[in-house]
């Protein structure tokens, strides 16, 4: 049998539970709707599920390959990362333990900036080599879709370099790149803002080096009223856009997500009845950050509340070296169930589908008919394992479009 049939059609077998939240959009209640299939069997044509049922039902394939008892749950999709970076934030770190606030740290020169600092100063070829073993450790760890975000260069070239190393990475690990306007510069911030809308954005539009612009609306960072700017410039430029908000303050951020269609508000540690209320009256996706509580100590984003009240919540690693150095998307959901009040089927839908809508994707995320072949089989015959463990990983094998990509796998 060749290679290509075998890609071309696989019957996967020997599956103890086939684990998946509905495709599309999951609010609330419905969250919790998964839909878990004993004894089960899946068809994957051309790197899309075409069947999915119980084993005794199967049809025939051109090729078959026993899963060994496993259960099987849809490729987590990390919706939000500032995965490429230079530099480190030991100095940064080491005086947050000793007392110094997070934001302290970035009106002082460091955080953001020191990061800032050694990224500009990197090549593009420096920046993918520095990634890619960030992103193997978040791909093993099970994320098959994974965001990326810019951020850390400033200056507009070093923005670009980053956009470009995204673009070298892109196909090896599924990533939706994102050009993150972060922190704004110590003067000249109105050039700035009108530099970011009438040059920058326009032309990383018109190069396609990213799907969706987001914007830090913090204290230290950018104001509402900047913020509203700049993802009007987004829209003008035909760019999704979102945002990062009430990390530290209720600024008002989250609701300018809700009114403008955001695709997702990120953070929401400080977010209150007010915002709750919005994000559940909107379209817009509350994504959760749970490793940022871990390492910054800051209250856990209101997860529970959220979903009770109606919204549609996700939930990422942030990974970054200075509030999150995360590397397991199935770690930030395993904190989400435990720091933030989800339940495994929350956390499950929060970390599949609703991630893929947090960026704009609706073709994965759910194992049924037509999504596409993302999946993982873990090392355990019950699915709940995969929110259980902390500091090993539940994931055996990692599969994108029906292929095994683990480190390793054999072909």
């Amino acid at each position: 049998m060749s290679e290509l049939q075998t890609e071309a059609e696989t019957l996967f077998t020997g599956i103890s539970q086939l684990v998946s939240p509905l495709p599309g959009l999951q609010r609330g209640a419905a969250m919790r709707a998964i839909r878990v299939k004993p004894d089960a069997a899946m068809l994957v044509r051309g790197g899309v599920v075409a069947w999915v049922g119980p084993a005794r039902s199967a049809p025939a394939a051109a090729h078959v390959h026993d899963l060994g008892g496993a259960a099987v749950v849809p490729g987590l999709i990390d919706p939000h990362t500032h995965a490429v970076w230079a530099g480190d934030r030991l100095s940064d770190f080491e005086a947050r333990v000793s007392g110094v606030t997070y934001e302290d740290i970035l009106a002082g020169g460091g955080g953001i900036r020191r990061t800032m600092q050694a990224t500009a100063a990197a090549s593009t070829e420096d920046l993918v080599r520095l990634a890619r073993p960030r992103l193997l450790a978040l791909q093993a760890s099970g994320a098959t879709t994974t965001e990326v975000k810019s951020g850390y260069g400033l200056e507009f070239a070093a923005e670009l370099r980053m956009l470009e190393a995204f673009r070298t990475l892109q196909n090896e690990f599924a990533l939706v790149p994102t050009l993150l306007i972060h922190v704004p510069p110590t003067s000249g911030r109105a050039a700035y803002i009108r530099a970011v809308c009438e040059e920058l954005i326009p032309q990383v539009a018109a190069a396609g080096l990213a799907a969706a612009v987001d914007v830090f609306c913090e204290g230290e960072a950018f104001s509402v009223a900047e913020t509203r700017t700049i993802l009007e410039a987004a829209r003008h430029a035909g760019l999704p856009f979102k945002l990062h908000a009430d990390q530290f303050q209720t600024l008002g951020g989250t609701e300018l997500a809700c009114e403008l269609g955001a695709l997702s508000v990120d953070h929401l540690e400080a977010s209150g009845p007010a915002q709750i209320a919005a994000l559940a009256a909107s379209q817009t996706v509350a994504t959760l950050l749970p490793g940022v509580t871990l390492h910054l100590g800051l209250p856990a984003a209101p997860g529970r509340r959220l979903i009770d009240a109606g919204a549609a919540v996700a939930v990422g690693t942030d990974l970054n070296p200075g509030s999150s150095p995360v590397y397991s998307t199935q770690f930030a959901l395993a904190l989400a169930v435990r720091l933030c009040g989800l339940t495994p089927a929350e956390a499950l839908s929060a970390c599949t589908v609703n991630a893929a809508c947090a960026l704009g994707l609706h073709d994965r995320g759910a194992l049924t008919p037509g999504q596409r072949a993302d999946f993982l089989v873990l090392n355990s015959p019950d699915w709940r394992d995969l929110a259980y463990p902390l500091g090993t990983s539940p994931v055996g094998s990692v599969y994108r479009g029906g292929l095994n990509i683990s480190r390793g796998a054999m072909p």
